[in-house]
């Protein structure tokens, strides 16, 4: 089952359990993929790559403005922000630690042959393409400088 149906799954769950938290933040997941299906060069379906994509936006999109709130002491939207990036978070898969992707980086440097910051946009494309939506691209941007330095 892939990640559409399962949300799709889900809202089903949520409406029958009268969960408005989940069902709002399941919601807006659908209508995120749905114009990812639907967009022009679109054949209708969304890639797994795509949807984790996708997902992390929404999720930093929920912290980032969670963060706002709390700055500004509305904790009314604060905890629904929480509550909706809590349930974005359940559909992605469980992040690298830093050792992992300095590793993952290592290993990719080594193939590459990679020996300076000339190299560092070539490292990153290919670091991005194999740790994909498990790696936050600042961390990887972070240890990919420490690496080539």
């Amino acid at each position: 089952m892939n990640i559409t149906e399962q949300i799709q799954n889900d809202i089903k769950e949520a409406m029958k359990a009268k969960d408005r938290e989940r069902l709002s933040a399941l919601r807006d997941i659908k209508s995120k993929l749905l114009l990812e299906m639907t967009k022009d060069g679109g054949d209708g379906e969304v890639d797994e790559n795509a949807a984790l994509k996708i997902l992390n936006k929404l999720y930093k999109q929920r912290t980032d403005a969670a963060a706002i709130y709390k700055e500004q002491n509305r904790q009314d939207l604060y905890d629904e922000e929480m509550s909706q990036a809590k349930v974005i978070k359940s559909y992605l898969p469980e992040p690298l630690s830093n050792e992992e992707i300095e590793a993952k980086v290592q290993a990719i440097i080594s193939e590459m042959g990679a020996n300076g910051m000339g190299d560092m946009g070539k490292v990153m494309g290919q670091a991005t393409a194999q740790l994909g939506a498990r790696a936050d691209g600042k961390t990887v941007s972070a240890i990919v400088r420490k690496l080539l330095a």
